[in-house]
């Protein structure tokens, strides 16, 4: 049961590291089974799908620093909105974006508080 904001700003800095070190067993544990996430440029994206990108180190975060975030606390599930600033490598190309994340953080089909549903934005440079 998600009770508190502070249970999904630990579950989110738990992602944040994972997503860092491309640790794909955290990744596993965080991410459900059924989740339905929606990129950037409006792909459908399945846990396999982000597990696999971030095992062939398709992605190569060195900074992701979040900022404006929003929880919202709901009866079962909560619904988080943060701005990301990201620093990396996307296929060898570099990446330095913000980023606005909104993710669903629910009781998932495996039995533990997951991401369920996420969808991400970019935010134009100023």
């Amino acid at each position: 049961m998600i009770t508190t904001q502070a249970q999904i700003i630990e579950l989110e800095e738990r992602l944040r590291q994972a997503m860092l070190r491309s640790d794909v067993v955290e990744l596993d544990a965080l991410i459900a089974p059924e989740l339905l996430f929606t990129n950037h440029l409006g792909q459908l994206v399945s846990k396999r799908d982000d597990l696999d990108a971030h095992s062939s180190r398709q992605f190569k975060f060195t900074e992701l620093t979040p900022s404006e975030r929003q929880i919202q606390l709901n009866d079962g599930f909560a619904v988080i909105s943060v701005l990301m600033h990201i620093v990396g490598s996307y296929e060898d190309t570099s990446v330095e974006q913000d980023i606005r994340f909104t993710r669903v953080w629910a009781i998932s089909t495996s039995g533990s508080i997951q991401i369920i549903a996420g969808h991400t934005s970019a935010i134009p440079p100023h």
